[in-house]
């Protein structure tokens, strides 16, 4: 058994050391093998998608060189080449509504996804009158809820905690785009996280040139230099636009088209955007471009797109290696990394995302349903739109009947108006 036993696990001279391992993290942190640049390169890829997302459609696309660059490459050929598409679907749920016809469709577009979840961050600036209309209905509502926990301590002396709500009633905000800015329609905007891509890359260049310049090893800038191009020529496709902006662009002497935007029922805001001659078919929009049946990607964009992929593995194998100073492209790949994680989950302006709107007016009430009245007062069947958004149930009859009279009346009269006008 001896033998055996000793072929199987056969005896190794290696001198008890507790200090080995400290040893060698020691040496792996003052001085980065080649293996940990090149495992950090595959890390990030879908942070890289969202940045490209958020800056691509021009001809230039500030998003930095990062960790994530070649994890996205390899991935984009099977967007690219599989599903026929370069732009990530929507991250946040909501519904476009045509108030003219009622149709109403999920949206599929990363646009109007991040209007609407941006819209906390946007509308304080763009319409401050919308955040205070909203601080008075919570206010409002709060100060009722004290009131009925005050009867019922009387009632029955238990007193209640009440908490400041969340959400109250329902404001409905309205927009027009912007014609003072109709050139600025369906392309991306000049933010801070434009500039921001800018920057980034003069600094990661950099901090390349200090191994170049202290010692003479150029390799660090090359390989930085050259992952900086393929980033740039990446999002430089015309694809981007393509499906950014997959809908049909308004233009002047068309006729006005209202369309409103809502995450449905239990939602503090809905947006009523009017097109006037100026602006871009959210219907259209919302579709998303990985819904149409026959998405056009031209088969230029997919070979570039594989062919930018093999750039990248060799870039990859190039910067393997760079075994001296590693922690100067180390710390090229975290600069860069910070920027993308910024450009990817940042708040924008929807003038920034090619849709230019300005404030045109708020409504709000506690109850949602005569917000609805106003809202049709205002704007002749979107009160009826929003209905079957925020009362899936259908209203009582003599609420219907209310809406549905209000609508009816109001655009008669404005036929009216419309046929007593001079030709």
């Amino acid at each position: 058994m001896a033998p055996l036993m000793n072929a199987i696990f056969p005896r190794q001279s290696l001198d008890f050391d507790l200090d080995g391992p400290s040893n060698t993290f020691s040496k792996e942190w003052a001085a980065p093998s080649n293996y940990a640049f090149t495992i950090l390169l595959l890390l990030g890829g879908d942070v890289v998608s969202r940045a490209l997302a958020q800056l691509a459609g021009g001809w230039y696309t500030p998003v930095a060189f990062s960790f994530g660059w070649v994890s996205y490459a390899t991935s984009a050929v099977n967007s690219a080449v599989g599903e026929m598409k370069l732009m990530p679907g929507s991250d946040t749920p909501c519904t476009v509504i045509n108030v003219s016809s009622g149709q109403s469709r999920s949206n599929g577009s990363w646009i109007l996804g991040r209007v609407m979840r941006d819209f906390e961050y946007w509308m304080k600036q763009d319409g401050p009158e919308v955040h205070k209309m909203v601080t008075e209905l919570r206010q409002n509502k709060h100060k009722w809820d004290l009131d009925q926990a005050q009867e019922q301590t009387k009632r029955t002396g238990a007193a209640p905690k009440v908490e400041r709500p969340k959400l109250a009633g329902l404001v409905v905000s309205f927009w027009k785009v912007d014609e003072d800015k109709r050139s600025r329609v369906g392309k991306p905007g000049t933010d801070i996280l434009f500039w921001s891509g800018v920057v980034t890359s003069i600094v990661q260049l950099g901090v390349a040139a200090i191994p170049f310049g202290l010692y003479g090893d150029w390799g660090y800038f090359l390989v930085t230099a050259a992952a900086i191009i393929l980033c740039l020529a990446t999002g430089a496709q015309k694809q981007w636009k393509r499906e950014k902006w997959a809908c049909r662009i308004f233009e002047e002497g068309d006729k006005p088209r209202h369309y409103i935007m809502t995450r449905g029922n239990g939602a503090q805001h809905a947006l009523v955007i009017e097109c006037n001659g100026v602006g871009m078919n959210l219907e259209d929009l919302c579709t998303g471009f990985d819904n149409l049946d026959s998405p056009a990607i031209s088969k230029a964009t997919r070979l570039t797109m594989v062919g930018l992929a093999v750039l990248w593995v060799c870039l990859l194998i190039t910067s393997s290696a760079l075994t001296d100073n590693a922690w100067f492209l180390i710390a090229v790949g975290s600069i860069g990394m910070l920027q993308n994680i910024f450009v990817a989950g940042w708040s924008r302006k929807p003038q920034s995302l090619g849709l230019p709107l300005k404030f045109d007016g708020v409504i709000g009430h506690r109850k949602v349903i005569e917000a609805l009245y106003k809202v049709e007062e205002r704007l002749p069947k979107a009160g009826q739109r929003l209905a079957g958004q925020f009362f899936p149930a259908g209203l009582r009859k003599d609420e219907e009947d209310k809406l549905n009279g209000m609508g009816n009346r109001l655009e008669g009269e404005e036929n009216m108006i419309k046929k007593q006008r001079p030709e």
